[in-house]
């Protein structure tokens, strides 16, 4: 026997912590928030686990661990510490025929899995059951694994994954099991030190084709509102009574007992102990992929939201974030070219203010703290204390900081520069976010009362809270209105929680590059009073794009909204192999192409024969069809001309076959038509 502490297994995302990486199936991808466009009154949340799941991965094909405890965790209320509502989802396989090493066999599945459901709203003191055995799909292995009558399930996957959708006793949809992954991104060039767009060659989204495993929760928003209120009974579209903060997690038992397995897996090698230790969490998406530091990141992911609020050893990686290092001309910026469009002010508003630098290890807007300027804003110490001024060298507390720590709140300077005067972002402007919950760290926070912006709404845009800003600033229709509050399409999107579509990668980089920034007033180093704040500069960061924009397929529209898993046997991830069907003997009569589609019927009588034989071939279109009599070895011994045929039907032709031999030939039937050439193999028996 072995034992092994998993007490210093913390770890989270696509392989972006180093303990997480070697454990997928504890592993969480991606989390989303955001209100249903569907069914307005709900909010669905997805969690994803178990990245980089090629569909063809058989035998054993990618599933939720047994050993695994995932829970999805809601905070909605300030005044209440850690979670208001938890989700814990636990997950069981049974083996249908342990006799097979196919997934799928005669109609069962080798690894049918299923999920108990509990929710707790109590801070996870007790739990109460809400699902007992919620089903999981079986992975998409193939069309004979799922639609064939005789050898699979006899059904599409379809309705195998609609079938799967469940309704808890409390009220909420679920859906756990495999999808495809609704991230997009390119890690190679990311990666590749920000080589994003690529400078050379086309950008690849890592993702393509690739699945998941999904956790799926729609919900009512009373359900979720502090005090239970539906959303119609919000004061406003920023009501901050209906904000929440969101995270996933997945834990495991301390303690591992290795032994030997025992037949058909009765026992399975193993024995877990000890307390639930978290290995994985998540809350805004590249939070440890890419502002937490390698050293650190296995550390961030065995804390809570509310211990790492507490923790201020992490903290430096948001006022001072690394990526910030290539986007200034003066440190890294030269060397990663890619970035060149990305670039952090360095002397914002200089002929107003004197000039506020935002580059790693200056002030920021520090040199305001405490000063009249500031008072009655969310930078004075009297209403949030040191929350977003700390100390000097720490520029991005007032951005970064709050957006992946504690939501922004509807106050000046937090508001679009629209209506601002004499060019001071400390003024009241345009309201268009307020997720404002500061009693944790890392959490995805959404603002439920803000609209739904229809996916088919013209003004609907994968850049989320950046393209409502864009509107907030430019488009008359908002910017008439002055500092009046008004919805403004996408105010829904991210960082307001996140949608399937928004193109989180490409707002986070700009939001480095301090695109927020410049949306409340703190306008990029070329802005000249004397002209328009939308300068080349500005419009530079609006412009860039990682290349990699949106999903490698269209998203559902209605729960779970994340898409069916990719096909085990499609040819969406890999490389068509060329392939000539060898002269074999074949008994079957129909002609069949290279996509399986049946195009004609031949057959030969008699047969066995004697001095000839007829081939008969039914036609479903004009063609042209020649027949060749080959030896068994693939040697033509005879041939007939190419006939045209002007009509459907059915034909025949006569072979001499008296100087032939006794033995087993081959009649080669060739069919042109506009399918293209086709042709059938018969055997024939010469007495």
């Amino acid at each position: 026997m072995l034992l092994i502490p998993m007490t210093a297994i913390f770890a989270s995302s696509h392989r972006e912590a180093p303990l997480i990486a070697n454990d997928p199936l504890a592993d969480n991808t991606d989390l989303y928030a955001f209100r249903s466009p569907d069914n307005p009154n709900t909010i669905t949340i997805i969690a994803n686990y178990v990245p980089l799941q090629i569909p063809h991965a058989g035998p054993n094909f990618y599933s939720f661990g047994e050993d695994v405890r995932y829970e999805i965790h809601i905070d909605n209320d300030l005044s209440t510490p850690g979670d208001d509502i938890t989700y814990r989802f636990t997950f069981s396989k049974v083996n249908g025929d342990a006799t097979t090493f196919f997934n799928i066999r005669l109609g069962q599945e080798n690894l049918m899995t299923t999920y108990m459901m509990e929710k707790s709203t109590d801070g996870g003191v007790t739990f109460t059951t809400i699902i007992a055995a919620g089903t999981v799909p079986p992975p998409n292995i193939g069309d004979r694994s799922i639609q064939n009558a005789t050898v699979g399930l006899n059904s599409t996957y379809e309705t195998i994954f609609t079938n799967a959708i469940t309704t808890a006793s409390s009220g909420e949809i679920v859906y756990c099991g495999p999808a495809d992954d609704p991230f997009f991104v390119d890690l190679g060039g990311i990666f590749d030190v920000g080589d994003a767009p690529r400078q050379s060659g086309a950008p690849i989204d890592a993702l393509k084709c690739l699945n998941v495993h999904s956790i799926a929760i729609q919900i009512p928003i009373a359900d979720l509102q502090k005090n239970g209120n539906p959303v119609s009974m919000a004061a406003n579209i920023l009501d901050g009574d209906y904000v929440i903060g969101v995270w996933a997690s997945a834990s495991r038992k301390a303690t591992r007992t290795l032994n030997a397995p025992t037949v058909n897996n009765a026992n399975p090698g193993y024995v877990d102990s000890g307390n639930w230790v978290q290995v994985s969490r998540l809350g805004m998406p590249l939070t440890n992929e890419v502002l937490i530091p390698i050293g650190m990141k296995d550390y961030w992911n065995s804390l809570s939201p509310y211990d790492e609020l507490a923790e201020t050893l992490l903290d430096q990686y948001f006022y001072n974030p690394e990526l910030g290092l290539y986007m200034d001309n003066a440190l890294f910026g030269p060397a990663v070219p890619a970035m060149a469009d990305l670039r952090i002010q360095r002397n914002s508003l200089a002929q107003t203010f004197g000039g506020f630098d935002f580059g790693n290890g200056n002030d920021g807007l520090f040199p305001l703290k405490g000063s009249a300027a500031v008072a009655g804003t969310a930078l004075d110490d009297a209403i949030f204390g040191t929350l977003l001024l700390p100390a000097a060298g720490s520029p991005r507390s007032v951005d970064l900081w709050p957006i992946f720590h504690t939501g922004v709140p509807n106050l000046e300077p937090y508001q679009l520069a629209t209506g601002k005067t004499g060019n001071n972002p400390l003024t009241t402007g345009k309201p268009f976010i307020n997720n404002f919950l500061p009693n944790g760290g890392d959490m995805l926070r959404l603002n439920m009362a803000v609209p739904v912006t229809q996916r088919t709404d013209p003004a609907f845009s994968s850049l989320g809270l950046i393209q409502a800003a864009v509107l907030g600033l430019t488009d008359p229709t908002y910017t008439a209105s002055g500092t009046s509050m008004q919805f403004i399409p996408n105010m829904d999107g991210f960082p307001n929680g996140r949608r399937l579509e928004d193109d989180v990668t490409r707002i986070e980089l700009q939001a480095v590059s301090g695109v927020v920034l410049a949306a409340i007033g703190l306008w990029y180093d070329d802005f000249n009073t004397a002209g328009s704040p939308v300068t080349p500069n500005l419009l530079s960061v609006l412009g860039y794009s990682t290349g990699v924009e949106a999903n490698d397929t269209a998203f559902r529209t209605s729960f779970p909204y994340v898409q069916v898993p990719w096909k085990g046997n499609s040819n969406c991830l890999g490389k068509e192999i060329s392939y000539t069907q060898p002269a074999i003997l074949q008994g079957s009569s129909v002609g069949i192409n290279e996509y399986g589609k049946q195009f004609f019927e031949a057959s030969a009588y008699p047969n066995p024969m004697i001095s000839s034989t007829t081939v008969t071939f039914i036609l479903e279109e004009s063609s042209i069809v020649d027949i060749q009599l080959m030896s068994l070895e693939g040697k033509l011994l005879s041939s007939t001309a190419a006939q045209s045929y002007s009509s459907k039907g059915e034909y025949k032709i006569e072979l001499d076959t008296r100087n032939l031999s006794s033995g087993l030939f081959i009649a080669k039937v060739s069919v042109n038509n506009s399918a293209g050439k086709n042709v059938r193999l018969i055997k024939l028996i010469k007495q």
